[in-house]
């Protein structure tokens, strides 16, 4: 399916969480790990925007919908519809709950140091049968990043989810993928170890089906979401009028 100029991948959670866990179980070591990521509006507003931001999306193995506004336009504008949000801050725990049980183990990269930390704890807190092979916060450069880049490709995680933003997730999958050929899946994560930590509330699932979540969320941060939701939204309107089928 094609939603914003996009090739979104038409699953519900369920399914993408096996997927997840089938394509980890599935990939050859020694190749490219898969490479899983999401988009909602401010993405596709991104991508309009910036030819290399598409790029580095259109390379993804899979585009799961991270917005309920984009399972509204499926049901409108394109002949095959998503069946629903498949939302990482909750197919991370479709996914755990699934991982407890197959022995598929986890390595936790992005947020600050303090926000990484209590991600971890609160995870294995909920799911003490998960096998998190390691777990770092997502502010490396030079000597510090190689090592790293090292360390979790020795540690052989079956999926590494990779929090760092838009785009910055993506530029680190086209840029180091290459490096991680013992990573079976690569899951870009945006603020989900945030989530995790408790310091970003989620909102109130009613708000969440009525597809305003971007709303609460930028009423929650307001100096730092207003501005950019405002400025995107109609890019992502726009995107999605013209390019879906």
């Amino acid at each position: 399916m094609q939603l914003g100029g996009l090739p979104i991948t038409v699953i519900d959670r369920p399914n993408a969480a096996r997927l997840m866990i089938a394509a980890a179980r599935g990939h050859i070591r020694s190749s490219r790990p898969y490479y899983f990521t999401s988009a909602n509006g401010d993405v596709i507003a991104q991508a309009l925007a910036n030819v290399d931001v598409a790029v580095l999306f259109r390379e993804a193995d899979q585009i799961f919908a991270d917005g309920q506004p984009l399972v509204f336009a499926s049901r409108l504008l394109c002949s095959r519809h998503l069946p629903e949000r498949v939302a990482t801050t909750d197919l991370f725990h479709d996914v755990a709950e699934l991982a407890e049980q197959e022995g598929t183990t986890f390595y936790l990269l992005g947020s600050t140091e303090a926000e990484n930390n209590k991600a971890v704890a609160s995870v294995k807190a909920r799911y003490p049968g998960l096998r998190i092979v390691g777990h770092c916060h997502g502010f490396l450069a030079g000597q510090a990043l190689e090592k790293k880049l090292d360390e979790i490709n020795a540690l052989s995680p079956d999926i590494l989810w990779l929090g760092l933003g838009v785009p910055r997730e993506q530029i680190f999958v086209r840029d180091f993928a290459s490096r991680l050929q013992n990573v079976g899946v690569i899951k870009t994560s945006g603020g989900l170890f945030d989530h995790i930590a408790g310091k970003v509330r989620r909102a109130p699932l009613w708000v969440q089906k009525a597809g305003f979540e971007w709303l609460w969320r930028a009423l929650m941060e307001p100096r730092r979401l207003f501005w950019r939701y405002f400025t995107t939204s109609p890019q992502a309107i726009y995107a999605i009028l013209r390019y879906s089928r």
